[in-house]
């Protein structure tokens, strides 16, 4: 039993150089290094910073979208008003105009313009064909002869 006594405080004596025993890394920051204080303090707060940043993140995205919505849509007035500008103006140009021409004559933007056109060739009032160009020519219906079916 001494032979034991005398192996116990060796054998639970701590062996230095075993994994999970040091007393902390001897890793030293190199003097080249830099703190960023900005990373840690993003750290500390993540349970504050994120989800504003993704709060902030929905309400731009939401105000966009708004915003979007409104400038795209004409209210009925004005859509009427744009209609009648374009009915007068191919009533002018009997052979038809561009899109694109049409909407710099009567002043609004070429998508709008188009927008419109196809409302109105869906509503029966002009009709469109691509020329050899491949330019859509719009004009109001019944302006001039259409080809019609031949019955025999």
């Amino acid at each position: 039993m001494p032979a034991l006594n005398q192996l116990l405080p060796l054998l639970t004596a701590q062996i230095e150089g075993l994994p999970g025993q040091d007393s902390g890394p001897d890793y030293e920051r190199p003097v080249s290094s830099i703190t960023t204080g900005y990373i840690e303090l993003l750290e500390r707060n993540s349970h504050i910073v994120y989800p504003v940043i993704a709060v902030v993140t929905l309400l731009l995205i939401a105000w966009g979208i708004l915003s979007a919505w409104r400038t795209q849509d004409l209210d009925g007035l004005q859509k009427n008003e744009f209609k009648r500008a374009i009915i007068n103006e191919l009533r002018r140009q009997l052979s038809g105009m561009p899109g694109d021409l049409l909407g710099k004559t009567i002043g609004l933007d070429r998508l709008k313009t188009n927008r419109l056109l196809e409302e109105m060739q869906t509503e029966g009032l002009v009709m469109s064909h691509t020329n050899s160009e491949r330019l859509t020519v719009w004009r109001v219906r019944g302006a001039s002869p259409e080809a019609k079916p031949r019955r025999y």
